[in-house]
C-alpha cells in the first residue's frame, strides 16, 4: 500500500508522532481509544504520518496479536490520509522479521526498525539484521538509531553500507550527532528524521526532512508550522516556534519519559489514554504540577480537570 502522504524526499511525510498506546484501568489495549487518538493527530495536531508500537507506544511490553490489533485500528482509523509506520525493531533478527511480515499484512506503510538493543551486537552484525528484516517485505524501512537505548550506535560507514539497500530509505537519529548525520546525508540521500524534540529544529538546518516527535501528541500542528514556516525560508518564523515550545520539550521529555509524560500531558488536555505498564510507572504528583506549569508556558491550554 502506497503511503499516502509521503513525496520522494520525505518518504513517510514530515511530521509524524510516535503514538503512545491507550490502554484501559485493567491494563488492556483500548483499540478504540487508539482509532480516536490516531483522528486526533492527523485532523487537529496536524501530524501526516503516524508511528505505532514504537517505544513511546510501550511495545516492549505488547503482545504480537496487540500490536496487529493496534496497527489494523490505526490503518482502519487515518491509513487514508497518513503515513502509519509500524515498528517491528526488536533484539531478535527472526522476531523482527516476523513483526514486519505481520504489518505489512495489516496495512501498515512503512517499518521502523530500532537498532537491536542490550545485545550490543557488532556493526556487522546491525548491517545484517537490518537488510533481513528489510528483504523480509516489500515495505520501506526507517533505521532508527538512539544508543542512549540500544547501546550501540549505527557508525556512518554502516549506514552508507544500509543506504544501498532499495527499501532502506530513511534514519529517525536519537544520537544528536549533527556532522555526523550531516555527512550521511549528503553522501548516501537517506531521508534524515529528528527523533529527539529538543534538535528537531537543528536537524531540519543540516537537511533532514522532518521529525518523529513525542511532544507531538499535544504540539503537534505547531511543529508541522515549524517545519512549514523553515522550509519556506522563514528561519526566524521557525526560531520562535522551537522557543516557544521548548518548555513543553522540558515538561514532556525531561521528566519521566516520553510515554508516562505524554500520557499524562494527554490526559492535562482532555485526551484520556489510560495508565501506563509496568515497570513504567505513572507520573508523580510533582512531576505533574511541573508538566502543567510547562505546558502552560508552551501555550498549551490544559482542561480545569485532569482525565485520565
Amino acid at each position: 500500500m502506497a503511503a499516502p502522504t509521503g513525496t520522494s524526499d520525505a518518504p513517510f511525510g514530515r511530521m509524524l508522532t510516535a503514538m503512545v498506546t491507550p490502554f484501559t484501568h485493567d491494563g488492556s489495549v483500548d483499540y478504540d481509544a487508539a482509532r480516536r487518538l490516531a483522528a486526533y493527530l492527523v485532523d487537529e495536531q496536524r501530524n501526516d504520518g503516524i508511528v505505532v508500537s514504537g517505544t513511546t507506544g510501550e511495545s516492549p511490553t505488547t503482545g504480537d496479536d496487540e500490536k496487529e490489533r493496534l496497527l489494523r485500528a490505526v490503518v482502519e482509523a487515518v491509513g487514508d490520509r497518513a503515513t502509519v509506520v509500524a515498528g517491528a525493531g526488536t533484539n531478535d533478527t527472526r522476531h523482527s522479521v516476523e513483526l514486519a511480515r505481520t504489518a505489512e499484512r495489516a496495512g501498515a506503510h512503512g517499518l521502523l526498525l530500532v537498532t537491536p538493543y542490550y545485545s550490543k551486537p557488532p556493526q556487522e552484525g546491525i548491517y545484517r539484521h537490518f537488510v533481513t528484516v528489510a528483504d523480509a517485505t516489500a515495505l520501506p524501512v526507517m533505521l532508527y538509531d538512539i544508543p542512549g537505548r540500544s547501546g550501540v550506535p549505527i557508525h556512518s560507514g554502516t549506514l552508507a553500507r544500509l543506504a544501498r539497500h532499495e527499501r532502506i530509505v530513511a534514519v529517525k537519529d536519537a544520537k544528536g550527532d549533527l556532522y555526523e548525520g550531516s555527512q550521511v546525508i549528503a553522501s548516501t540521500g537517506l531521508a534524515y528524521y529528528s527523533g529527539d524534540d529538543a534538535f528537531n529544529l537543528p536537524w531540519l538546518s543540516v537537511g533532514a526532512v522532518g521529525c518523529v516527535s513525542v511532544i507531538g501528541h499535544v504540539v503537534g500542528a505547531e511543529i508541522a508550522a515549524m517545519i512549514e514556516a523553515y522550509r519556506a525560508g522563514d528561519v526566524a518564523g521557525a526560531l520562535a516556534i522551537h522557543r516557544r515550545l521548548l518548555p513543553v520539550i522540558s515538561g514532556i521529555m525531561m521528566q519521566a519519559g516520553g510515554a508516562i509524560m505524554a500520557k499524562a500531558a494527554l490526559g492535562m488536555v482532555g485526551r484520556p489514554v489510560g495508565p501506563v505498564r509496568p515497570p513504567l510507572a505513572e507520573a508523580t504528583g510533582e512531576q505533574l504540577t511541573r508538566l502543567r506549569e510547562d505546558l502552560i508556558a508552551g501555550g498549551v491550554k490544559p482542561s480545569d480537570e485532569v482525565v485520565t
